[in-house]
C-alpha cells in the first residue's frame, strides 16, 4: 500500500524548511549586512554553482572537510534568493538596501517560490519525494549550466525560461533537498 502525503503536509514542510533557511539569510545580514550587492548575477551563478559541486563531492564521499550537506542545501536557496534580488535591482558598488528592504526582498520571491512549488505539486503531485537527494544535486546543476548558457547568450533565449525561472526551480530543488534531509536525521 502505498502512503500519499497530504498536501498540507508538504505545504508545512515547504515553509518549515523555507523559514531554516530565512533564518539563516536574516543572521547572516546582522554579521554582513547586505554586502553580496556588488555581487553581479554572473558571480552568483558562479557561487552557486561552487556549491552544488560541493554537494556532489560531500555526496561522493571525497571531501576532506567532513560537513554535512544541509547547510550547502539551505545556502542554494538563499543565493537563489539573492540571484532573483540582483536580477531586479543590478548590482552596486556597495551594501545599499537595509537588511529590513533586503528581508522584503528576500519575503516576495520566497513568495514565489512557494506559489510555483504549488503549481508544480498540483500538476506533478509529490513526485520529488521519490527522488534521490543526489538527483536534487543533479538537476541544480544542469540548471546552472543552463543559467550559464543563457548569461554567455547576453540573457537571450529563443523558446526556454529565462535565468530567473531556471533560479527559482533550483531553489525549489533545494528546499525538496532540505526537506528530505530534515526527513532523514
Amino acid at each position: 500500500m502505498t502512503s500519499v502525503i497530504s498536501p498540507v503536509k508538504t505545504l508545512e514542510q515547504f515553509d518549515a524548511a523555507l523559514r531554516s533557511c530565512r533564518e539563516v539569510f536574516v543572521n547572516k545580514l546582522k554579521d554582513y549586512g547586505a554586502s553580496w550587492r556588488i555581487m553581479r548575477p554572473r558571480s552568483i551563478t558562479d557561487q552557486l554553482y561552487i556549491k552544488a559541486k560541493r554537494i556532489r563531492t560531500l555526496e561522493e564521499g571525497e571531501a576532506m572537510i567532513n560537513e554535512g550537506i544541509l547547510g550547502e542545501f539551505m545556502a542554494i536557496v538563499n543565493y537563489g534568493f539573492i540571484g532573483l534580488i540582483q536580477l531586479q535591482l543590478g548590482y552596486a558598488d556597495e551594501s545599499d538596501i537595509t537588511p529590513d528592504e533586503a528581508i522584503a526582498l528576500y519575503d516576495r520571491y520566497a513568495e514565489g517560490a512557494r506559489v510555483l512549488m504549488e503549481a508544480k505539486t498540483h500538476d506533478y503531485g509529490d513526485a520529488w519525494r521519490g527522488m534521490r537527494v543526489n538527483s536534487y544535486t543533479d538537476f541544480i546543476l544542469t540548471k546552472l549550466q543552463r543559467v550559464k548558457e543563457i548569461e554567455g547568450n547576453g540573457g537571450v533565449t529563443k523558446v526556454s525560461e529565462g535565468i530567473d525561472s531556471n533560479y527559482m526551480d533550483i531553489i525549489n530543488y533545494a528546499i525538496f533537498a532540505v526537506i528530505k534531509l530534515t526527513e532523514e536525521a
